[in-house]
């Protein structure tokens, strides 16, 4: 079957150029040649052929692009001819000439002349059909010219011919076209130009007819040339990749990843509260996570509380429970032991949020508090807080903070994921429930029998609710009574904040019981899914669609082993329920005063929903092929199985519904009429009036046949049973089609990903191209997408989701296929790494887009069944199999053949036992529309009869029942198991006893037991002979069935244990097929070996299957074994397959062995060590008494060996220690596999490049990089000193710091200089954590810097390479350390600067590679790998260490190493290695500090103290443990002898001191100190910056530099060092330069070499041949682990190690680093006045507004002192006067910042403890009142570090200060010692708005303890220096001095308007008075006519 175009010619051309043309067909291109300078016709004359799969449908197009060829750009395109293929179709053979068209779609003049040819698959010639698929118009509309169609589409693979898949085909045009050497292919390319690299073409003279052959993948691979070596590392996605048209891939992991219990920890750290509402509180936190509470201590009296608590949760529990629990942190007023206190404010937030942060972790980030009951309320304060989830085997890093300043912005550091708006507003979540349906189940039947029996009643058994759960509220609708089809239509309402910081909604049916009510089904709404945060976004909104719920099988049980999967855990095993719902969201307006301000969940009633609004009812067709049930496990294959197949509830008939399962009105008969699909297993199919087919869900039931002894088959041979299932739903299948085109872009672009890793892993050429064309593919593929959904029905039932989704997604896609045509221009070869994370994140992306939240069609289900009870099942999603006209659109899986593998369900499923295959089945599965039904059969392997049921006549016809199988191939099938690695250890020895059985069709075959290895090599050849497969032959070639190879373990008693699994396909010669290249023979290749769901190992194996023609077997090719051995049956891997060996010689290094354990209760005491690799090895001397010496005698041995010359291939070397026992007896202690040589391999150098040039001087130049300069940050100096290092950066330093990346630390002092005496150790510490701060924050500006220069840097090609590398620059590699190193300063002689040491934030290993530069660790393994919780973690079987070093190299080594000077021939390679007998050393451990502890005692805090262990020393310094801290500083060095090999490993752990009881371990980390004592890298005591001979920076090693620098040129036959005049050294050919004068104590200038021997020092690794970096001064940070809590950090630990050999001069006392004591200090306070007080109060007598002020003051952490001063009372303006003094004494850690507290926490502490918290000074002012409590009036705080300098006069005191502190001139009182001013106090008015209610005007002034002494003042205004009394005017008693005034104030002022009111009053009711007095009178008068 294939498609073949012959192109002619292009005529009518213009202008004389290159062209070069592309057709292109169902998304494989194809180009010509180049034909160079063709003026007006171009002949191409070239025949393109594309093998089809499936027919070509009428309305396919082809097409043609002409382009002009540009070298160096882009070629520019003609025109293009596009044909509709129908007339091909129809008549098998066209030839054309017609005019192109332009991209306007306009036709121009040039014309092209073609011949197109279609061979059918039957070779017959179709018709048009249209007619019926009205509905889903014609994929191509011809006029369509807004979008070229794109030619790479995406194209599923089974469009693809023979064996490419469009990502193949890339690779293989690839490699042709790069054979072909031209300029213009590389400078293109260099350009980053956006051709493909396959738009490059082929040789001139190489044919453009591509052959079958040629497709096939091998040769791709090869790209034509087969190496007999070269091999393809196929992971397991590439094997499966070549399937082409009828197959589907195997998943091959086989556990639910789901449900399984983890650990977590969840830490958080509670700072400190600013802003809370509300007057003087006492405020208490609550930490709560999921149901555990947590509380902090009370602070009285503050709003701004400072806690700086750590709490710790630990959970062992799903990771679904985990992510789903919430976090919630509420500030509680005034909690106590009486009163349960008042909430403040609250936040929450579910873990899941905090677990997909960077790091899991949100970092001294500001929560925002809002009170939950009450919306229209606002902001109720700011919580500081560090929120951590940390899972097993996460490590989280502390991140740097620059420096506390930039977290006093609030704002900027909200507690929120990226992306969520500061100001949240509440919502309301709406979710609707309306009904449910196909509930099963859920009460015995016996009483409803009785009921039944006695009343007739007939109820259906279960009483559903539906329960949500949103951000930890829950809502419950009605319970529906006896109802499998309940009726709710109920609103359930959510008040939250949104956006809400909790991703799912969980929706549960649940059953009411009177006993417990359980879960039918639950169902979480990903909100992240049904929303979209974008500027084009849309509010969460769901339905109303069907949701399908899954779980537990349906039959009810009262103890439901499965009940788990009901709650959602898990992945669920059979069909539920569907429930209709929808949810919208309504964000409220809280200003809006009706609005009801209530948070509870709220249940009402919702109005019902029209049947149709879900879509129209359609009905589906299902059909199902088993064609192969084979590895049935034994335990079930003595009785009869069948299969049965269930699609909701139709198919199922143990445990579905005994009653309508969806009542539909007959699309005919009258509307009365309800049809009851009553489904039973008939296979006669009684059909009804319309001829109805009624369905066939499950096959016979046939027993079984054994194929092994663990495995039985069914006897599906020519005859295939078939099932067929009719089921009705609402038609939204569009919804699955836009999933499915998004999913099949996801899995070409994963496919295409793993290609490229694999490239780079195995080093093949160009992974980069491979990139390039992956990217083009995922562009084009997202066009096509915008174009296929954009031409959606806009039909009524589309919800508003599926119209924001859709248009979400085409913008998504539309943007990712921007980016990736962007991205791929920019793929170069050293980026590749780089972009190829990048790419992830589209995969990610793409994955996340096509998981559709609205369901349609529920899964199927796959159940075997024995006996009528359910076995093992495998769940298809119903989008993988659904079928479409438009390729695209088609599930991944429709029509295909798909490997399905049933496994146990539920928990059974985990573990080895659910490892086990239940069965394997090869299935073939199509759904559809029953209208689309007619080509339901196309995809089966072809030869096959449909046995259909006998049915009347002229009644339409129905689906087979069973296929027969008229042709049939025999083959014969060659499985080449050459090899294993790494595989599990099965045995408790550490060892296994594999074996493979390979599984074909229903055969199987073992290799042999190799025993006691983990890296088998069988070579063994398994031929399976009469191995038939039903089916066309061609098909077998393309789509040959797959293989399963299973590895075990032999057990000498009871089966063998199970080690993992894997695929295979072999490749197919038919008989007609030559048996030689490039297919023949076929490449070993290597497979992933899966256990579960994770990887055990790789097989190195190849297969092929052979047919047998006529001829029978003796036309097979013959089976060639190496000559050289006879293994009897056996038969060996054929030469042509197995790999070529050479000749190596293995060296070995022995060293010694290390911490042995006991082997069965008894001690190690005389090892030995055995190497074996390749069946040739090597003993190491043995080790007479591993007590006294456990080094080896003899060091270096060697093997010679043959191995593989592709170094892909060499087995693995085996390490295995044996312990020699009395009578000759040996026991295994442990083993090692290093599975791969490749770092041991020795190449020698390539005489020509060298590397080094080894003549001239190159000077290197000594200019310090620029140092970096610490942006504003005071650097600290000591504490009793007052100098202060200020920096500014000037312009122009930016600029050379920008030029020069990252410099050291270091910076000018422009102010005093500091006191060499005022500086100790600590000012060093604390500068360089500054530097390394600030050089992290420098890298991470650096690398979006150098992704631009990288850019440029390609355009300019490499020429500028050769040139540097003579320079000082060190290679490439070396060039990351450098710029982490310490860094090198101006020697400035007239500026001190601090000298700096290098913090290192990880361990000392990490940066310096384990220090394994020549002597490597391998850890002893002992023990079966454990299955209980994933796996027993390593750590548990290591048994012990061999400590040593391998060489392999070629043999013969070329001469001129062996003839080296000092060669001596015992060590081999090692050369020049030290002595390995014992040593003493002296080793020093200083330890400086511990950072976040885990807390160890109730109150969340630890007492900790330092315990060392170091052989048998042990020291505990349990007496200076640190109360009640988690972030001690200890400060201490420990000195401890110690002989090297015995007492190598140190143990450093921190203790929590416990008053009773044992003190706990909080953690421990070890340090070999062997391997550092060793190292090149001279780990004994690191080299520092300068030298110095006194004060704080004194050199600490007894070796001065020049000693230690002449001993490392001795040893590494370095010439040198020669110092020169001048300030020169030369050292090898390098020149180093550098001061040469020295200071003593007294001043005294001598002359040194030393400086310049340090400077050599300090760039050793530019010294050619012996260079490596050395380590630096430094303080590494070690994690703190706990051996209970495997894999979770517990804190970590600040502290280095020096080691000084005894036989050595001693080295000087130890450096002192015990922590600074606080320096005491003194501030006084003095208020002088107050002014605009607001006036609370109003007078008794005179009425005025007054107050009674007086002013509070305290320091932060010292509230019991507060200090308040006297009051000035009856104030009328608001101005107060006082001259009043504070004194406040404290102790402060200038270096820290911080206040220092010693004091105890309650009555009952054992002792006191330290505190350390900001200064802050807090002015409060209040309003007097003699009975009443006095009013709180404002506040301010003034941090003393930096605070706004106080205004000068009281008008120029503003709001200003307190809000706007970015913009003002700050101070610190620390440097200004004295500073006065006006500040205005603040307080929250009722709006929550600050306001100014005061000013103060006050002068505070700073005294260090011995000043204060001197110049004593007195509190308040007593003596010594008293201040002189207020004046005060004496307004107090003024109304009794002057009655007048305050008479006439009285009348005039307050009660003027009262009294005027009275005398009207008054005047009024007198003429009233008069009126009715005179009224009768004048009545009498009137009447009387008087």
């Amino acid at each position: 079957m294939a498609l073949l175009l012959q192109l002619r010619t292009v005529s009518g051309l213009r202008g004389k150029a290159d062209r070069i043309a592309k057709a292109a067909f169902r998304g494989l291109s194809f180009y010509t040649r180049v034909l160079e300078n063709c003026e007006d016709e171009a002949r191409f004359d070239e025949t393109f052929r594309w093998p089809v799969a499936s027919n070509i449908d009428g309305n396919e197009i082809l097409e043609i692009q002409v382009f002009n060829y540009s070298k160096v750009f882009t070629n520019r395109l003609i025109g293009t001819f596009r044909m509709v293929l129908q007339k091909v179709v129809e008549e098998g053979q066209v030839e054309v000439t017609d005019t192109l068209i332009d991209d306007n779609n306009s036709a121009i003049q040039t014309s092209i002349s073609i011949e197109i040819r279609y061979q059918a698959l039957d070779g017959t010639v179709g018709a048009w059909n249209d007619k019926e698929f009205l509905e889903t118009p014609s994929m191509h509309s011809e006029g369509d010219g807004r979008y070229p169609l794109e030619t790479d589409s995406l194209l599923s693979s089974h469009r693809q011919g023979s064996d490419v898949s469009p990502g193949k085909s890339k690779q293989q045009s690839a490699e042709r076209s790069f054979r072909r050497a031209g300029k213009g292919v590389f400078s293109a390319m260099k350009l980053g130009k956006t051709r493909p690299p396959k738009d490059d073409h082929r040789k001139q003279d190489e044919p453009a007819v591509l052959e079958a052959e040629d497709l096939d993948r091998k040769a791709m691979r090869q790209g034509g040339r087969l190496e007999p070596d070269t091999i393809s590392l196929a992971s397991v996605t590439a094997v499966t990749t070549n399937v082409s048209n009828k197959r589907s891939k195997p998943d091959i992991k086989m556990e639910p990843s789901a449900g399984r219990p983890m650990d977590y920890q969840v830490s958080i750290t509670i700072i400190e509260a600013r802003q809370l509402v509300g007057l003087n509180m006492d405020p208490v936190v609550c930490v709560e996570v999921g149901d555990e509470k947590k509380y902090t201590s009370m602070k009285e009296s503050t709003n701004c509380p400072y806690y700086n608590e750590y709490f710790v949760f630990d959970f062992h529990v799903p990771p679904d429970v985990m992510f789903d629990k919430i976090i919630k942190l509420s500030v509680i007023h005034s909690k106590n032991l009486l009163r349960s206190g008042t909430l403040v404010g609250s936040f929450k937030m579910d873990v899941g949020t905090v677990y997909t942060q960077p790091e899991h972790q949100f970092y001294h980030k500001w929560a925002i508090l809002s009170d939950p009951e009450d919306l229209t309320a606002g902001l109720k304060g700011y919580l500081k807080c560090d929120i951590a989830v940390v899972g097993k085997g996460d490590n989280i890093k502390t991140p740097h903070k620059a420096n506390e300043t930039e977290e006093d912005d609030i704002e900027g550091n909200l507690l929120l994921p990226d992306g969520v708006p500061p100001e949240r507003q509440w919502a309301r979540f709406y979710i609707k429930i309306y009904r449910a349906e196909g509930l099963p189940r859920m009460n015995t039947s016996i009483m409803a029998n009785v009921k039944k029996a006695f009343i007739g009643e007939n109820k259906d058994l279960v009483d559903p609710y539906v329960q949500v759960v949103f951000a930890g509220q829950k809502g419950k609708t009605s319970i529906q009574k006896s109802s499998y089809e309940p009726l709710w239509n109920e609103q359930i309402v959510f008040t939250e904040m949104f956006p809400p910081l909790c991703k799912r909604i969980k929706i549960q049916i649940r059953d009411s019981d009177k006993v417990n009510d359980v879960a039918i089904g639950t169902h979480f709404i990903d909100l992240r899914k049904i929303s979209n945060e974008g500027d084009k976004g849309f509010l969460p909104t769901f339905g109303p669609a069907w949701v399908n719920m899954y779980g537990s099988t349906r039959n009810y049980t009262l103890m439901d082993e499965h009940q788990e999967l009901n709650e959602g855990l898990g992945e669920g095993v059979s069909f539920r329920a569907r429930l209709l719902m929808s949810l919208a969201v309504e964000i409220l307006d809280t200003s809006n005063p009706e609005i009801n301000s209530s948070t509870e969940v709220q249940v009402e009633q919702a109005t019902s929903i029209a049947d149709n609004c879900t879509g129209k009812m359609e009905e589906f067709f299902l059909f199902g092929a088993f064609l192969e049930a084979t590895m049935i496990d034994r335990k079930i294959g003595d009785k009869p199985i069948n299969f049965e197949v269930t699609i909701g509830n139709y198919g199922n008939q143990i445990d579905g519904m005994a009653k309508p399962i969806l009542r539909r009105k007959k699309e005919g008969g009258d509307g009365d009429e309800e049809e009851s699909e009553l489904l039973q297993n008939s296979s006669e199919d009684e059909g009804d009036e319309d001829g109805e087919l009624v369905s066939v869900s499950s096959t016979q039931p046939v027993k079984p046949l054994v194929t092994d002894r663990n495995y039985f088959h069914l006897p599906y041979f020519e005859k295939k049973p078939c099932i067929y299932i009719k089921s009705w739903w609402q038609d939204q299948r569009r919804r699955l089609y836009n999933a499915n085109i998004m999913d099949k872009i996801a899995d070409k672009l994963e496919e295409g990903l793993n290609d490229v890793q694999e490239m780079i892993k195995t080093e093949k050429p160009h992974p980069e191209r491979r990139l390039r064309g992956v990217l083009e593919e995922l562009s084009s593929g997202c066009l096509r997408f915008v174009m296929l959904a954009d031409k959606d029905q806009h039909h009524s039932s589309r919800t508003r989701l599926d119209r924001e989704r859709l248009k979400s997604c085409m913008r998504e896609l539309e943007n990712m296929g921007q980016q990736a045509t962007t991205l791929r221009s920019q793929v170069k070869k050293n980026t590749v790494k780089d972009k190829l994370k990048l790419v992830q994140n589209f995969l990610q992306k793409l994955r996340f887009l096509a998981d559709e939240p609205q369901h349609t069609i529920p899964d199927i289900f796959i159940w075997m069944m024995s006996n009528n009870k359910r076995i093992a099942y495998a769940r298809v999603p119903s989008k993988d199999i659904l079928y479409s006209i438009v390729d695209e659109e088609m599930g991944k899986d429709c029509a295909k053949v798909k490997t399905i593998f049933l496994k146990l369900p539920g928990k059974r499923g985990f573990g080895p036992a659910g490892w086990t295959v239940q069965a394997k089945m090869e299935m073939y599965l199509w759904l559809g529309l029953n209208k689309q039904r007619k080509d339901f059969l196309s995809g089966l392997p072809c030869g096959f009869e449909e046995k259909k049921t006998t049915r009347g006549q002229n009644l339409p016809s129905f689906p087979p029942i069973s296929l027969l199988y008229t042709k049939k191939q025999v083959f014969q099938l060659r499985a080449h198991m050459y090899q294993a690695r790494s595989l599990f250890a099965a045995d408790s020895s550490g060892l296994s006893d594999p074996f493979a059985r390979v599984f074909f069709i229903s055969q199987s075959q073992c290799t042999e037991v190799l025993n006691e290895t983990l890296c088998p090599t069988w070579d063994q050849l398994l031929v399976f002979d009469n191995v038939e497969l039903y089916g066309e032959a061609h098909e077998m070639r393309d789509d040959p069935p797959i293989i399963v190879i299973e590895i075990y373990d032999q057990d000498t008693v009871g089966k063998a244990d199970f080690m993992g699994r894997t695929f295979a396909k072999p490749v197919v010669k038919m008989s007609d097929e030559h048996y030689c290249p490039p297919r023949f023979p076929p490449q070993l290749e290597y497979y992933q070996i899966y256990r579960g769901n994770s990887t055990a190992g790789d097989l190195l194996a190849a297969f092929e299957l052979l047919q047998i023609g006529p001829g029978g077997k003796s036309d097979l090719p013959p089976v060639d074994g190496p000559t050289d051995m006879d293994r009897g049956p056996i038969l060996p891997v054929p030469l042509g397959i197995r790999p070529v060996l050479s000749k190596y010689r293995v060296e070995i290094l022995f060293w010694g062995l290390r911490d042995l354990k006991r082997v069965n209760l008894a001690q190690v005491d005389r090892p030995r060590v055995d190497i074996e690799c390749a069946g040739k090895g090597v003993q190491s001397a043995l080790i007479q008494n591993y007590k006294k010496n456990p080094n080896f005698s003899t060091l270096v041995k060697w093997f010679e060996v043959d191995l593989p010359e592709n170094e892909l291939l060499h087995p693995p070397l085996n390490i295995r220690v044996v312990d020699c026992r009395a009578f000759g007896r040996y026991t295994l202690v442990g083993s090692h596999a290093v599975s791969s040589l490749r770092k041991f391999i020795y190449r020698p150098p390539d005489k020509n490049a060298q590397h080094w040039n080894m003549t001239g001087e190159i000077v290197v130049n000594m200019e310090p990089e620029v140092p970096i300069k610490k942006m504003e940050t005071m650097v600290k100096l000591e504490a009793n000193s007052d100098a202060v290092v200020k920096v500014d950066v000037s312009e122009e330093e930016k600029e050379k710091k920008k030029k020069k990346k990252k410099g050291g630390g270091g910076e000018e002092v422009e102010e005093e200089e500091p006191d060499e005496s005022m500086l100790d150790w600590w000012s060093k510490y604390f500068a360089s954590i500054e530097t390394m701060k600030e050089q992290l924050r420098q890298q991470e500006a650096a690398a979006a810097e150098a992704e631009e220069k990288e850019e440029m840097e390609i355009a300019e090609g490499s020429k500028g390479q050769a040139k540097n590398k003579e320079k000082s620059k060190t290679p490439k590699d070396d060039k990351k350390k450098k710029q982490q190193s310490a860094p090198e300063l101006p020697e400035k002689k007239n500026k001190q600067k601090i000298d700096e040491l290098k913090v290192f934030n990880k361990e000392l290993e990490a940066e310096f590679d384990n220090f394994e530069d020549w002597l490597h660790t391998f850890n002893l393994l002992r023990g079966k790998i454990g299955d209980n919780d994933d796996n027993a973690t390593e750590e548990e079987r290591i048994v012990g260490r061999f400590k040593g070093s391998m060489c392999v190299y070629k043999v013969p080594l070329p001469d001129d190493i062996t003839k080296e000077a000092g060669y001596d021939p015992n060590f081999g390679m090692f050369q020049g290695i030290p002595s390995n007998d014992p040593i003493n050393v002296l080793v020093r451990v200083y330890i400086v500090r511990a950072t976040d502890l885990h807390p160890a005692d109730i109150n969340g805090k630890a007492d900790p103290y330092i315990a060392i262990r170091l052989g048998k020393t042990d020291i505990k310094d349990k007496e200076n443990y640190i109360s009640k801290q988690l972030n001690p500083v200890f400060g201490k060095s420990f000195d401890i002898e110690a002989t090297f090999p015995m007492e190598s490993m140190l143990t450093v752990a921190v203790y929590d001191w416990d008053l009773v009881g044992t003190d706990d371990l909080i953690g421990e980390t070890k340090i070999d100190l062997e391997n550092r004592y060793y190292s090149k890298h001279r780990a004994t005591c690191g080299v520092s910056q300068t030298y110095s001979i006194h004060g704080y920076n004194t050199w600490r090693d007894p070796m001065k530099p020049s000693q230690i620098l002449s001993k490392l040129c001795k040893e590494g036959k370095v010439d040198g060092p020669h110092f020169g005049p001048g300030g020169r050294v030369k050292v090898a050919n390098r020149v180093f330069t550098g001061p040469t004068e020295i200071e003593d104590e007294n001043g005294q200038k001598k002359q040194t070499d030393e400086h310049l021997a340090l400077t050599v020092l300090r760039h050793w690794e530019d010294i050619p041949r012996a260079g490596c970096k050395l380590v630096p001064e430094h303080v590494e940070t070690r994690p703190l682990l706990n051996p209970d809590k495997p894999g979770i950090e517990q804190g970590r630990l600040e502290m280095w190690v020096d080691m000084f050999p005894m036989d050595m001069p001693a080295p000087g006392p130890a450096t002192d680093i015990s922590p600074r004591k606080p320096k005491k200090y003194e501030l006084r306070v003095i208020v002088w006045n107050t002014d605009e007080v607001i006036l609370e109060d109003d007078d008794y007598f005179t009425g005025e507004k007054s107050s009674d002020i007086f002013v509070r003051g305290w320091l932060k952490g010292q509230q019991e002192d507060k200090q308040d001063t006297d009051v000035h009372y009856h104030s009328l303006t608001g101005e107060g006067n006082f001259n009043w003094r504070y004194i406040f004494p404290f102790d402060y850690l200038m270096a820290e910042e911080k206040i220092v507290i010693s004091k105890k926490e309650s009555m009952f502490s054992w002792d006191e403890t330290e505190y350390k918290i900001p200064a802050r000074l807090t002015l409060q002012v209040w309003d007097a009142d003699h009975f009443s409590a006095d009013d709180f009036l404002g506040a301010i705080e003034l941090d003393l570090n930096r605070f706004p300098r106080g205004a000068k006069t009281s008008k120029q005191c503003s709001l200003e200060m307190v809000t706007n502190e970015a913009e003002l001139p700050m101070v610190s009182i620390f440097k200004q010692k004295r500073v006065k001013g006006w500040w205005p106090f603040v307080a929250r008015d009722e709006n929550d708005e600050l306001e100014v209610t005061g000013k103060v005007e006050a002068e505070l002034h700073l005294l260090t303890a011995e000043e204060a002494e001197k110049s004593p003042a007195g509190l308040a205004r007593n003596e010594p220096d008293p201040l002189e009394k207020p004046n005060r005017p004496d307004t107090s008693f003024i109304w009794f001095l002057n009655p007048l005034k305050s008479i006439k104030y009285l009348i005039c002022t307050r009660y003027k308007w009262l009294i005027i009111k009275i005398v009207l009053a008054l005047l009024l009711l007198i003429m009233i008075a008069l009126f009715l007095y005179s009224m009768p009178g004048y009545m009498v008068k009137k009447l009387l006519g008087a």
